[in-house]
């Protein structure tokens, strides 16, 4: 079973709220609203999606649903040999949820982000690929940094516990103190979860820094690992549990 979630940004708090969910079993895709979708509703007046009008409603289909497709670049597109290049995906393995889950599927005309649910590695460990967020707002001295980072080479957490914004914000950082980008914020309460059991088997590393004119949502890709404990569960907050109850068996997830 794969899964993603969706989350979306007021425009006016730029506050996040994660508020559905796509699974994949196979055969059907399906998608449901999350507590998030309620809580956004509340706080920040987020109106159901046109292409899914109801809050309490499941959603299926044999093909991937509208608003997922259309964040996936057309393979008749003549630079999308690069793009599969720059999430790092090998050719065999781009299927769409895979592309969604490596990429964001963020869209310049939208508020909306798609992130991967992480499962354990072939050595049971927490693994998950992200691109470094937050480089638009870095000086030039750290985008010269990023330019020389080599693969393999890690990177350092720090809380930027003084952020306005954000006191939860995790920061990247290099051996030799430049700063290079945030944690995506959509795994920083898990990556706090996780170092709370053990600080050291936290590993960022960077997987691929991708050259100019490459967008800079795509500039910088890591993977993160971690010691996956029997107890953890990524993204089990109330915010991303279903909205509705009656999921089809064959659709529910641990």
């Amino acid at each position: 079973m794969k899964k993603l979630f969706l989350a979306w940004q007021d425009p006016k708090s730029r506050a996040w709220f994660p508020i559905g969910r796509l699974t994949f079993d196979g055969t059907k895709y399906q998608f449901i609203y999350t507590q998030g979708a309620a809580e956004a509703e509340l706080k920040c007046e987020f109106q159901p999606l046109l292409s899914f009008p109801e809050l309490n409603k499941v959603y299926t289909s044999v093909e991937l649903f509208p608003l997922f497709s259309n964040r996936l670049m057309r393979p008749s597109r003549p630079d999308y040999n690069n793009y599969i290049e720059w999430l790092n995906i090998p050719q065999h393995e781009n299927d769409p949820i895979a592309i969604l889950a490596r990429s964001g599927g963020r869209k310049a005309t939208d508020d909306f982000e798609v992130f991967p649910c992480p499962e354990p590695d072939e050595n049971g460990l927490y693994h998950i690929h992200f691109f470094v967020h937050g480089l638009r707002h870095l000086p030039a001295c750290a985008t010269e940094r990023i330019n020389q980072l080599q693969t393999g080479e890690l990177l350092y957490l720090a809380n930027e516990f003084q952020n306005p914004y954000d006191p939860r914000a995790l920061l990247l950082c290099t051996k030799d103190h430049y700063i290079v980008g945030y944690c995506p914020r959509y795994i920083v309460d898990d990556v706090f979860k996780l170092k709370d059991k053990n600080s050291e088997l936290v590993k960022v590393e960077v997987e691929r820094v991708n050259p100019v004119p490459t967008p800079l949502q795509l500039r910088l890709l890591c993977n993160m690992t971690a010691q996956w404990d029997e107890d953890f569960q990524p993204f089990s907050s109330w915010e991303y549990q279903p909205l509705v109850t009656d999921i089809p068996a064959e659709f529910v997830t641990s």
